[in-house]
């Protein structure tokens, strides 16, 4: 029983570590996109600029995220 309920765990916490990696993925892959992305609002004299507020927000929420992610992998890395 003990066996099974640890291949499980060891299951699920490969299947979540994938998932973590996926993330990391997705954001390296975001935060590449936004690179290549030109600023249309200089391009455009009418366009309204976003709040640079909101962006700034969401992108240190993103950064602290991605960091707890790697400091968490880093962990398990070492723990193994």
């Amino acid at each position: 029983m003990e066996s099974n309920q640890q291949h499980n765990r060891h299951e699920a916490d490969q299947e979540f570590q994938a998932a973590l990696e996926q993330l990391e993925d997705i954001l390296i892959e975001s935060e590449t996109e936004d690179e290549a992305i030109p600023d249309i609002f200089t391009s455009n004299a009418n366009a309204v600029e976003p709040s640079e507020d909101i962006t700034d927000a969401d992108l240190a929420a993103w950064e602290d995220a991605v960091a707890d992610i790697e400091q968490y992998l880093e962990g398990r890395t070492k723990s193994n």
